[in-house]
């Protein structure tokens, strides 16, 4: 019987089949797939012909065809829809993926043609996108070790493959730490909590197998938990349950596999020849240096800080004025900010959420890639990977651009937080290629599923990185889409949010579920006001994490991650009421792959670029300015990697921002 997952894929715009496939198919798939892999690249690096750019640099962009089919299903799946063959295979494939990645980038005979045709660059008569994938190919294989000898590239390929290892165990340590833990709510216990959160809550306790209510560990569950509850203590078991993931003592502890990661890191770096293994990851980065990105940390951490300390006296007196003992603690600081936000922006969140479901958030992030870019959504009817997902062809002007699918309630199955992926990408080398892009989030399922305003803004950020995939225009599959530096792939997210933000949009969109009135305008004003409200929390937060992420990578590895993590918040002035975004043993940015290892930092840069590029739109007089969309369009969302970052974002803007545009966006410029 043919594997599914190796047979032409006939579905409709080459969709995979995803009905036909089982567990069962992956892992002789890989092992297919990595079979031709691997005779396609030993083909093009043992040909006797002169390099060439079409022999060498595009054959090899059209020699993993197999491998990518099957990595882009199996990838996805096994983030949002785990099973325990899944995550076997996972911890099976990490080293042979990696065993891989080495063995072409360690072929000498390859490395060699790539490095005659860098010598001959000026004289090949390479168009610029053509220069620009050579540029990166030679790059990517330096980086890789490929000038290394004997036992430098052995070790090298020992480290990648270790490191590999390591990054799957640390996600799912985490995942498991997530999918066990649940607390047992009493009926008694759901005072003060408002529908929407006791919904999710029987929901939950039905999916665990419990007769009632429960607390798990999803974001979508846990933070209004937080938010509303009166009940201290309660908060207090659900909170240190949060923070402890990763870091319980069990066999799922990631302590010691953060250690070791940041030793092997190091280890990686200085067998490359660079100081520190931050020095290594920022080179081709926007940033550049580990100073840079410090300089701007820092710069936004002082005036946050000020905010955040400020907040905390007011809301530390709120508690007192409840009765109880202070001093105010983390388990207290969104129950006491939801109250205080109710309090000075009449603004309630349980009276808010009928206005923003699921559906009518969809149309507005819809309508809004409509208006900007022309782009039209017709729902499909699937099958898709998993019951809970949708699709739709997207088009423009009749022709196709992309099929989209949305994977949007949080399960057992699926690891947390949101993400876009792409099950393929953008290219036209050897054909052209429409892209199938991946939404993932973990809103609560409900009939409606209603979304609090930071969930909406969570769709819009996903929805933003879906644009930039779907959008590309490029020729080399190399560097499509999203495959930019790690410091401005965070700008098309980053940037489509403010669209949520325009009141037309929510005039239009933000209905209440049963009655379909639009949201009062007293309400949207307030929502707006309130939109800088408690960024000292949440800069805090985000800033204490990407400094203690540069802190691992800029120096010597820590031997005791946790005591250096304690060292850099204390250095810091941390405020005792917030704690970190992202604690060590669950840092899954920085620990789960290398993406934002040493990058964490990479949301705040690109802030600095979001606030100022839609000041282009606010300037031209409309948020949906046709001239200035389609700049924007041409020099960022189809442009891929087909220049430096710095060169495209100064043809759209005209130059670089400073960072008090983001000071300002956040509400920061008067403790600055």
């Amino acid at each position: 019987m043919t594997n599914p997952l190796l047979a032409p894929w006939t579905a409709e715009f080459g969709l995979p089949p995803f009905a036909a496939i089982t567990d069962a198919d992956f892992g002789p798939a890989f092992d297919a797939a990595l079979a031709e892999a691997r005779a396609a690249v030993g083909a093009i690096a043992d040909q006797e012909a002169v390099p060439t750019f079409a022999n060498t640099i595009a054959a090899l962009e059209l020699a993993e065809g197999a491998l990518d089919r099957v990595s882009g299903v199996f990838y996805n799946l096994a983030g949002a829809d785990s099973t325990e063959a899944r995550e076997a295979l996972m911890r099976d494939l990490a080293p042979k993926m990696s065993a891989f990645a080495s063995e072409v980038t360690n072929n000498k005979r390859l490395f060699a043609r790539i490095d005659d045709l860098w010598a001959r660059r000026d004289g090949l008569g390479l168009e610029p996108e053509q220069m620009r994938v050579l540029t990166l190919y030679r790059r990517m294989f330096v980086r890789s070790g490929a000038e290394l000898e004997g036992a430098a590239a052995e070790r090298l390929t020992e480290v990648k493959a270790r490191l590999a290892v390591l990054g799957t165990r640390f996600s799912q340590n985490l995942l498991a730490d997530e999918r066990e833990w649940f607390m047992v709510l009493a009926e008694d216990d759901l005072e003060g909590l408002p529908d929407f959160v006791v919904d999710t809550a029987r929901a939950a306790g039905k999916e665990r197998g419990q007769n009632g209510p429960v607390v798990t560990l999803n974001r979508s569950l846990i933070v209004p938990f937080l938010q509303f509850s009166p009940r201290r203590d309660l908060r207090r078991v659900a909170y240190e349950a949060w923070v402890a993931r990763g870091a319980n003592g069990n066999a799922h502890d990631n302590r010691a596999i953060a250690a070791e990661i940041l030793a092997l890191r190091e280890e990686r770096a200085k067998l490359l020849g660079y100081d520190s293994f931050a020095a290594f990851k920022l080179e081709p980065e926007m940033a550049k240096t580990p100073d840079a990105v410090r300089d701007l940390l820092v710069r936004v951490w002082e005036p946050a800080k000020r905010k955040a300390l400020a907040d905390a006296a007011v809301l530390e007196a709120m508690l007192v004025a409840d009765g109880a003992a202070g001093p105010l603690e983390p388990w207290d600081w969104r129950f006491y900010s939801e109250r205080r936000r109710k309090a000075e922006h009449d603004l309630d969140e349980a009276a808010l959420k009928p206005y923003l479901s699921l559906d009518a958030m969809l149309g507005a992030q819809f309508d809004c890639a409509n208006r900007l870019f022309g782009l039209e959504f017709r729902e499909m009817a699937g099958p898709f990977y998993h019951p809970d997902v949708r699709g739709w062809e997207v088009t423009r002007k009749g022709a196709h651009v992309a099929v989209f699918l949305g994977d949007y309630f949080a399960r057992s199955s699926k690891r947390s937080g949101a993400w876009c992926s792409a099950m393929r990408s953008q290219r036209k080398l050897g054909g052209d290629q429409r892209p199938i892009v991946v939404n993932v989030c973990n809103f609560a399922k409900g009939e409606p599923s209603l979304l609090s305003y930071d969930d909406a803004r969570t769709l819009f950020h996903e929805f933003g990185h879906a644009l930039h995939q779907m959008l590309s225009d490029v020729t080399h599959g190399f560097i499509s889409g999203t495959s930019v530096a790690r410091d401005f792939v965070e700008l098309p997210s980053q940037l489509y949010e403010h669209w949520l933000e325009v009141p037309a949009v929510l005039e239009q969109h933000a209905r209440h579920w049963q009655t379909g009135a639009v949201m009062p305008a007293d309400m949207l004003a307030r929502l707006l006001a309130a939109g800088t409200y408690d960024q000292g929390f949440a800069t805090v937060e985000f800033v204490s994490s990407a400094l203690v992420d540069l802190a691992f990578h800029e120096g010597a590895a820590p031997a005791d991650p946790m005591a250096r993590q304690a060292e850099v918040l204390e250095t810091l002035g941390m405020p005792r009421a917030i704690r970190m975004r992202h604690a060590t043993p669950h840092f899954a940015h920085v620990f789960s792959g290398d993406g934002y290892s040493a990058g964490y930092y990479s949301y705040m840069w690109s802030e600095v670029m979001d606030a100022d590029a839609f000041a282009a739109f606010e300037e031209a007089g409309d948020p949906f300015h046709p001239e200035t969309a389609a700049r924007l369009e041409r020099h960022i969302l189809s442009a891929g990697g087909s220049e430096e970052a710095e060169v495209l974002y100064t043809r759209f803007r005209g130059r670089m921002p400073g960072v008090e545009a983001l000071l300002k966006g956040r509400g920061l410029l008067d403790a600055a």
